[in-house]
């Protein structure tokens, strides 16, 4: 059983005594870990950011996606049959496992420096591997083909959603923070470039091109020749991977090694083809050493 708690429910529990007892499902018996805790009651708490392919509530109010379908089939391999979902801005996610307002993220993040150094939190192994896209008016006006193009065009604006790696990459190639707009989710930032106040927008291609199949607007052209930024040398091919807490070791082993099963039987290949990944953005024997060197 899948259900999507939002955020406004969280916000009112935070007004009374209900929250102060919603909290204690994280903290109530100290003596055992998150994996033994999840087991026993069989349910899990996951934050996702509502970003096609990887994790989103469809129209059915139903969590689904890529990295949900992966965590979905693990969990179930490890006894854990209902999966909670905690709508959540991508910035936010982080610091809400932090937080413990979740077990754990599945939201299609990449594995970077940064976010594998963050305090308390930690990656299990990739799950997919992937590159970048853009979006743009119809017919292409300003000639975007790359990040460089939008870093050399003075008129060029892109929106993003905040939190996401892309912002560090157009900074990196030199597109200036003030014509690089912030957005929640990529819905906001599709409807942005359909109102004009951008002239780009950009994501990994799966979660691009899965909100551009929705949208079906003749208007809005993914780039077919775009030429992946180059950060410190190397192309920016990443790894997207489960987030856990540091803390829960035994949880982030279960994982992994149900993970590398799902490898094995050809069932991650499956389950990603379903939402628009092929057979060559397969993470390999990649581990989290191997994507953050």
């Amino acid at each position: 059983m899948i259900k999507v708690l939002k955020r406004s429910f969280f916000l009112f529990l935070m007004g009374g005594t209900l929250f102060l007892q919603g909290c204690s499902f994280f903290t109530n018996d100290q003596s055992k870990t998150t994996l033994e805790r999840v087991q026993e009651k069989g349910a899990v708490t996951v934050g996702f950011a509502n970003e096609q392919p990887y994790a989103y509530q469809n129209a059915e109010g139903k969590l689904t996606g890529s990295s949900v379908e992966i965590a979905k089939r693990i969990l179930e391999n490890l006894g854990i049959t209902e999966v909670n979902g905690v709508l959540t801005e991508f910035a936010s996610l982080i610091p809400g496992l932090q937080a413990e307002r979740f077990d754990l993220v599945t939201a299609g993040m990449f594995i970077t420096p940064d976010r594998a150094s963050a305090d308390y939190v930690e990656f299990a192994n990739p799950e997919y591997t992937i590159g970048e896209a853009i979006a743009v008016e119809q017919g292409n006006p300003l000639k975007l083909f790359s990040y460089e193009d939008i870093a050399a065009n003075e008129q060029a604006v892109i929106a993003v959603p905040s939190g996401t790696v892309e912002y560090d990459y157009l900074l990196e190639v030199g597109v200036p923070e003030n014509r690089v707009t912030t957005v929640p989710d990529m819905p906001s930032a599709l409807a942005a470039l359909q109102a004009g106040r951008v002239d780009a927008i950009t994501a990994t291609g799966p979660s691009l091109q899965s909100i551009l199949d929705t949208a079906q607007d003749e208007g809005i052209e993914r780039v077919e020749d775009f030429k992946q930024p180059v950060i410190d040398g190397e192309e920016a091919i990443n790894y997207g991977a489960t987030v856990f807490r540091e803390s829960d070791q035994e949880f982030i082993t279960a994982f992994n090694e149900e993970l590398e099963k799902l490898k094995e039987s050809g069932e991650l290949l499956e389950i990603i083809q379903e939402f628009g990944f092929t057979e060559q953005d397969l993470p390999g024997d990649a581990t989290v050493e191997d994507a953050i060197r």
